[in-house]
C-alpha cells in the first residue's frame, strides 16, 4: 500500500533516509522519553523516532496514511511492550486536541515534517503549551523557518521570532531541496530546533506583552510612538528613546522592557 499526498492537507512525503534520520537526530537526548510525531505521513521519519525514543505518539489526519501506519507499524513488528502503550497513533487535528488530556500532563518533545498551510499555528500551539513542551524540532517552509529563529534587525523577524524566543532557545540547524520530497515542493525547506528556556514565565503580564508585540508588528515600518497609538500612551512616555525604534530593532528582552513601560504608564494614567 502507498499513500497518496493530498493538496489540501499541504502533504509532501518525505523520501530521503538520511535526511528523516537527521531529524530525528535534532532532538536532544532529553527529548526522547515521550515524543509526539505530527503528520507522519508514510512513517518515514517515524521509524527513526521509534528507535530513540521509549514512548511514541504519532498523530495524523490523513485517514489513508493512518491505516498505512497501522499496517506498517504493529505493535508486534516494532517490539515494544504493550503493557506500557509505547506506541500510539492518533487520528485526528493536531490543532483541535487538548495535549493536557492526551499526555496527562506528561512533558513531551514535539518533532515532525510539518504541512506548510499550518507550521505557524502548530509553533503557536507549541507556545501556548510550552508547559508541557521541552523541546520542538521538524521541517518547515525555509522562509518560516528562518522567521522563527532569526534575531532582531533583520526583515524575516517579526512577530513569530517575538514569541517563541520569548520562551524557547530557537537555532536553525539546516536547508532540505525540494527533490527529497514526493511530490516536491515548489520551495527550499529548514529544520528547526527549539529547546524551551529554563525560564518560560515572563516577568510582565504575557497577555499585554503579546499585544504589544503584534500590534508593533502589524505596521513594522512605523516608530513604536506610532504604531502603538492604541495604548493611549502619556504624551511624557512617548519621549522615551524606544519609542523612536521600529520593532524589528527590538529584542525580546527590549520587547518585555517595553511592555513593562507601557504596563507602568497604565498604571499611572488610571
Amino acid at each position: 500500500m502507498t499513500v497518496r499526498a493530498k493538496k489540501h492537507l499541504g502533504q509532501h512525503f518525505l523520501k530521503d533516509e538520511n535526511i528523516a534520520k537527521k531529524i530525528a537526530d535534532s532532538l536532544t537526548e532529553k527529548g526522547y522519553d515521550n515524543v509526539l510525531e505530527i503528520g507522519p505521513g508514510m512513517g518515514v521519519l517515524t521509524k527513526y523516532l521509534l528507535e530513540k525514543s521509549p514512548k511514541v505518539t504519532v498523530m495524523e489526519l490523513d485517514s489513508e496514511s493512518v491505516t498505512y501506519l497501522q499496517e506498517t507499524f504493529p505493535v508486534e513488528h516494532i517490539k515494544l511492550d504493550t503493557s506500557k502503550d509505547n506506541f500510539n497513533i492518533i487520528e485526528g487535528d493536531f490543532l483541535k486536541q487538548d495535549l493536557s488530556t492526551v499526555f496527562k500532563g506528561e512533558q513531551v518533545a514535539i518533532i515532525g515534517n510539518f504541512p506548510y498551510n499550518i507550521s505557524s499555528q502548530i509553533v503557536f500551539k507549541a507556545i501556548e503549551n510550552r508547559h508541557l513542551v521541552p523541546e520542538f524540532s521538524g521541517m518547515f517552509q525555509k522562509e518560516v523557518a528562518q522567521r522563527v529563529a532569526e534575531k532582531e534587525g533583520s526583515k524575516t523577524y517579526g512577530i513569530l521570532s517575538v514569541l517563541t524566543q520569548a520562551f524557547f532557545d530557537a537555532e536553525y540547524l539546516f536547508t532540505v531541496p525540494p527533490t527529497v520530497f514526493n511530490p516536491p515542493p515548489k520551495v527550499d525547506s529548514g529544520v528547526i530546533r527549539l529547546i524551551r528556556k529554563e525560564n518560560y514565565t515572563l516577568p510582565v503580564d504575557e497577555k499585554l506583552f503579546f499585544r504589544v508585540v503584534k500590534t508593533a508588528f502589524n505596521q513594522r515600518r512605523k516608530m513604536l510612538r506610532s504604531s502603538l497609538k492604541s495604548f493611549k500612551l502619556s504624551d511624557s512616555l512617548k519621549e522615551d528613546p524606544i519609542f523612536a525604534m521600529r520593532p524589528e530593532q527590538l529584542s525580546v528582552e527590549r520587547f518585555i522592557e517595553l511592555t513593562s513601560k507601557i504596563a507602568n504608564d497604565g498604571i499611572r494614567n488610571h
